[in-house]
């Protein structure tokens, strides 16, 4: 499983992450063009290598024009939802933006809706953000885990004030989360940084067994002595180790509604906002409840820290007025992706492997659809075609294996 961990001994930013990333193998180019899909005018990604405290590192600045817009989250959700972007990096980045929006709501004691985005509204944190997210998906990444937090200490000037270190809506994002403080450093750990991390991240420790493939320095914009102000970015093969606890099984946690009253449109969308929250699946299932209403039944299966927004998200979407909790185990088989070249180009296909045995590969749905919307072709003759190349491999796999 692709593994990309953070270790924020020095914090991390926004730009420090796609700075990692760029380090990493994205390509600065092919990032800027998936970046105009946003359709966001004067938007300029500078990207330079820089040194800080003797380490090589890539600094991102974006620069923009200049206004006076405070946007609300149903405003991003608009730009975001709007552009041609692929919609795992779509979910992924409202997802975040929606968990900055619920700690500024609970910082300031208002609804989720109210919320101006100052600091983290502007063009640069939509940059970041989506940015970031374009990033994993170039880079395959399956699973997120990062080192514990350096906040760093002090006074940051924001918006309403000055605030100590960590700002309210930053200590409200780790809740949760390892963290630690080092004196006379500053703001380390900026809203967006922290919003990016303990959306994605599932874990928080030392650098889990991995084999490594890669290592990217992303620069802050400070260049702090003694300290390299830079968030180091790793990428590899998660080990053995981590596969077999998933066999093992993972805790999850099953949120269940009884909906009477609820218009399919309604509950559609609830499901859509659900994925967008990091749920790992939704359902509905057709019930019957007292006095012989039909009714649906709606199943969300998520991780354990993803519980708390995606209840509000039901409770604000929907007009259930309770809903149930449920622990789980869940065993999983090892996953992995590869990419093999076709006569329509590239296509990702998903592997499936217990004990370390391939036992199935499947195609990408969405590679499969731009293929057929392409040339032109049924989409069934493209998988049919597809799932040949694929059979042919593992032939030729079985016959090699065979002779050793």
């Amino acid at each position: 499983m692709k593994t990309l961990y953070f270790d924020c001994f020095s914090g991390a930013s926004g730009n420090m992450i796609l700075g990692g990333l760029l380090e990493l193998g994205i390509d600065g180019d092919a990032l800027r063009a998936e970046l105009a899909k946003l359709n966001l005018n004067g938007i300029e990604l500078v990207i330079e290598k820089v040194d800080r405290s003797g380490i090589n590192s890539t600094h991102v600045e974006v620069k923009y024009p200049h206004e006076h817009v405070h946007r609300h989250l149903k405003d991003i959700v608009k730009i975001i939802d709007g552009s041609t972007l692929s919609a795992a990096v779509k979910q992924r980045a409202i997802a975040i933006f929606t968990r900055l929006a619920e700690a500024e709501a609970k910082v300031h004691g208002i609804s989720i809706e109210r919320v101006h985005f100052h600091e983290v509204g502007a063009l640069d944190a939509i940059v970041d953000i989506v940015g970031a997210c374009i990033g994993f998906e170039m880079l395959g990444i399956e699973r997120f885990a990062a080192s514990a937090l350096n906040l760093g200490s002090g006074m940051v000037e924001m918006a309403h004030g000055k605030f100590p270190v960590p700002p309210p809506a930053v200590a409200e994002l780790i809740k949760g989360i390892p963290a630690f403080a080092t004196e006379g450093s500053g703001e380390l750990l900026t809203p967006t940084g922290a919003a990016i991390i303990s959306t994605i991240c599932d874990s928080y420790d030392v650098m889990p067994k991995i084999s490594l493939e890669g290592i990217g320095y992303g620069a802050g914009t400070r260049d702090t002595k003694g300290t390299p102000n830079v968030l180091r970015l790793m990428v590899g093969e998660t080990s053995e180790e981590f596969a077999d606890s998933k066999k093992d099984g993972e805790k999850l946690v099953v949120l269940e509604t009884n909906v009477d009253d609820a218009s399919p449109q309604t509950l559609g969308f609830a499901m859509e906002r659900a994925f967008a929250l990091n749920a790992l699946d939704c359902w509905f299932t057709p019930i019957q409840m007292k006095k012989n209403r039909p009714a649906t039944l709606l199943t969300v299966l998520c991780e354990p820290t993803d519980v708390r927004q995606i209840e509000e998200m039901l409770f604000r979407e929907t007009t259930t007025l309770g809903i149930r909790r449920r622990d789980v185990e869940r065993v999983s088989l090892e996953r992995s992706s590869e990419t093999i070249a076709t006569e329509f180009g590239d296509v990702r296909v998903k592997v499936s492997r217990l004990d370390g045995n391939v036992l199935t590969r499947k195609a990408e749905f969405d590679d499969l659809k731009k293929i057929a919307e392409s040339t032109d072709q049924p989409l069934r003759d493209i998988t049919a075609k597809i799932e040949k190349l694929l059979d042919e491999k593992d032939a030729i796999l079985v016959k090699v294996a065979g002779k050793q």
